[in-house]
């Protein structure tokens, strides 16, 4: 793994009693893609908090770009770049006075900063509408400034909440084109969360907390080899005379999946030919598919990743971060 950019040794964050960290460690190498999932209540929020120097853990310790997150919290910040799913961009600027104005506030130097704005609005494709007012800008339109926003001091390191939450999938596709062009050119870090299981899919490694410890990390096709088995859904007359004829039948317990029940089979293609023969319960229709991520995170959290579950974690941090910038 390339020199780790960020180290997270046994940390741990308690309120009260309440561990909301319980003693996670992990290393995070530089220009990985690094996605981070869990769902409300698991430790993710108040784990990104700290990162983001807005939280101190009770213990352990965190490192980014070589800097303790408390006790050397001015070049963290300075390391770090922020986009997330609700803009806090100013509508009543234009997308260039946006920058000018976040140039400042990270210290851009006065001798780069026009050049850095002009290249940043230019990747984003926004160098047109530069004076164009952003509460006239689409919602595409705002998140890619969003986007060069976090980029124009060059952080080591990007977060990245949810950033093409209710995008179309071309606007969604453009996202990602920049944050994988930007990899590749910059070498800059992409630490992500999203519930969009096609965008975890591009990490290099996932992490899935819970209940404030991690419960897997690795790379997404290993976290899917490891659920293992294939995946059965079958809508049936009577969805729940089949659950019981499966839990019966093939001692196996199956979940109610939007209309469809869901089970787990070992060797599917040779186990739907012979369910299809010999399963009471009529059936209206079936299909087999392999584990995806979102298998895995039911599996491990005993919950699935909705979109009303996505927490809004990086609105206040990154006013609150910006407000701690200009001190």
């Amino acid at each position: 793994m390339p020199d780790d950019i960020i180290t997270v040794e046994n940390l741990v964050k308690k309120f009260g009693d309440l561990s909301a960290v319980n003693d996670i460690s992990f290393r995070i190498g530089s220009g990985e893609i690094f996605g981070f999932l869990g769902p409300n209540g698991a430790g993710k929020t108040t784990t990104i908090n700290i990162l983001c120097t807005l939280l101190k853990p009770t213990s352990g310790r965190a490192i980014i770009n070589g800097f303790d997150v408390t006790n050397q919290q001015s070049q963290v910040r300075q390391s770090i770049g922020l986009v997330f799913q609700d803009p806090s961009l100013d509508d009543r600027l234009s997308g260039l006075q946006n920058l000018r104005f976040h140039a400042m506030v990270y210290n851009v130097p006065a001798s780069v900063r026009e050049e850095r704005i002009e290249f940043m609005l230019k990747m984003v494709e926004l160098w047109d509408k530069r004076n164009n007012f952003v509460r006239t800008y689409s919602g595409g339109m705002k998140r890619r400034l969003e986007l060069a926003r976090g980029l124009l001091h060059y952080p080591k390191v990007l977060f990245l909440d949810e950033p093409t939450l209710g995008l179309d999938p071309q606007t969604r596709n453009h996202i990602w084109d920049y944050v994988l062009e930007l990899r590749k050119r910059e070498g800059t870090t992409i630490f992500l969360t999203t519930h969009y299981m096609d965008e975890a899919e591009k990490a290099d490694r996932i992490a899935i907390i819970d209940h404030g410890r991690l419960v897997a990390m690795d790379t997404p096709e290993y976290l899917k080899n490891m659920v293992g088995k294939d995946i059965i859904s079958v809508k049936t007359v009577d969805n729940e005379k089949a659950a019981e004829e499966i839990r019966q039948r093939y001692q196996t317990e199956s979940r109610h999946d939007g209309g469809d029940l869901s089970f787990e089979v070992s060797n599917g293609d040779e186990f739907l030919p012979a369910f299809i023969k010999e399963f009471s319960t009529g059936i209206i229709g079936i299909s087999l598919r392999r584990p995806t991520l979102e298998d895995v995170f039911l599996k491990l959290t005993g919950r699935e990743i909705r979109e009303e579950e996505v927490s809004n974690i990086f609105k206040a941090t990154v006013r609150e971060h910006s407000r701690r910038m200009r001190r």
